[in-house]
């Protein structure tokens, strides 16, 4: 159902719809991930993913009764923002069921793209039974974030693009974030299909790798629930179309921890300055954890989508640059004398770290009568120097 052909065929629907998005070269990340390392830029669409591809592709295919009916999906972001945004360009009535818990800056998107939005369930699960229901009751089209040929087509017209790409003639391998199935799907039936050498890798978030599991099981099998910073690739189970394909032409599946997650999200916004979700990260952070052996190839990273809820950047930020060895923190405790903490700060000053925060817990801790303990956060220059105020304050550490 799903070929090279029809990759093309989807091609020429979406021409002239979609970004065309660039692919760019990282020198700073090919040193620090030992590859060549290249990205191609799919936060630029419209709606900020990829997956503006799928949606046109799937609503284009739609007969004109089709149409009149109109459409429903489920989706607490991406997904919903893209089919609702090419549903208003088509004239096509559109309704998203998403999850109570869906952030308003998402809801408000989707709702501005024309779409009418449903709130329902405490999960995406719940949310999708209820879009199923919709569509049996207002004989509405269900639109598949994934499982579905024409979304999967869709999202492999970006393999096309890539093939062409001057940057991507000796390409080693592809990194392409995994949750679902549909964009790794598409991918790499067009390349194994058109260049079979390159390698074709997914990558999962560990707490959530249904794909993984699915491979390893060999069907798909619905992991619990969990929640992740790539909580666009947090799909408990894998597609039946996408695990086939995946079966069939991806090389390997690797999985990312948390906070790798947030240090390449960092290190994106940081060297690049390119603001990339969770589920966009995953790939460079495969790459600088190194669970993929890729030294001195060229490798293509998909960043997938840029939609990140700017609610917690800052926390995912924090969260990157402990992982990076540039902030620490410690709790002491000290005699509650005037001058306990100075001696501590004295220490701290010497070792050239930068204080960005001192918290004293006085009313809710365990130490003795006497003693109070300190919560201290510090500026640090990269993990010896973590470890050099370590060793210098063990004494005082609780």
């Amino acid at each position: 159902m799903i070929s090279r052909q029809a990759i093309e065929d989807a091609r020429a629907v979406i021409q002239g719809h979609v970004q065309r998005t660039p692919v760019v070269v990282s020198h700073t990340l090919s040193r620090l991930c030992d590859c060549h390392t290249l990205f191609k830029l799919e936060n630029l669409q419209m709606t900020g993913s990829f997956k503006d591809r799928g949606a046109l592709v799937k609503l284009m295919s739609l007969s004109e009764e089709e149409r009149g009916r109109g459409v429903v999906a489920a989706s607490a972001g991406n997904h919903a923002q893209g089919v609702a945004y090419h549903a208003q360009r088509l004239g096509i009535p559109a309704k998203i069921v998403m999850p109570l818990w869906t952030p308003l800056i998402k809801v408000v998107s989707t709702q501005n793209y024309g779409a009418e939005t449903v709130l329902f369930g405490e999960t995406y699960d719940d949310a999708e039974a209820h879009a199923w229901q919709i569509a049996k009751e207002e004989e509405r089209v269900f639109v598949h974030p994934f499982d579905d040929p024409a979304v999967i087509a869709g999202q492999g017209t970006i393999a096309a693009e890539v093939l062409e790409e001057p940057l991507c003639q000796n390409l080693g391998a592809i990194l392409c974030p995994v949750g679902g199935g549909g964009l790794i799907s598409g991918i790499a039936t067009y390349i194994k299909e058109t260049r079979p050498e390159v390698k074709v890798i997914g990558v999962e978030a560990a707490a959530c790798p249904s794909m993984k599991e699915a491979l390893e099981r060999g069907a798909p099998y619905r992991l619990a629930a969990s929640c992740s910073l790539a909580d666009g690739i947090a799909v408990k189970q894998v597609g039946r179309l996408t695990y086939g394909i995946a079966s069939r032409y991806v090389d390997d599946v690797v999985a990312v921890e948390e906070d790798e997650i947030a240090n390449a999200v960092l290190l994106f916004l940081e060297i690049e300055k390119i603001l990339v979700e969770g589920a966009g990260a995953v790939p460079l952070a495969a790459l600088l954890a190194r669970k993929v052996s890729l030294e001195g190839q060229r490798v293509l990273s998909i960043v997938s989508g840029g939609n990140m809820d700017v609610n917690i950047l800052s926390r995912i930020i924090t969260r990157g640059l402990r992982v990076d060895g540039r902030i620490m923190e410690f709790r002491v405790r000290l005699r509650d004398l005037p001058g306990s903490l100075n001696d501590v700060l004295t220490k701290v000053k010497e070792l050239q770290a930068n204080i960005l925060d001192v918290s004293h817990h006085r009313y809710a801790c365990s130490a003795p009568i006497g003693y109070v303990d300190i919560s201290i956060t510090l500026e640090t220059k990269g993990h010896q120097h973590v470890a050099q105020i370590e060793s210098a304050l063990g004494e005082y550490r609780v």
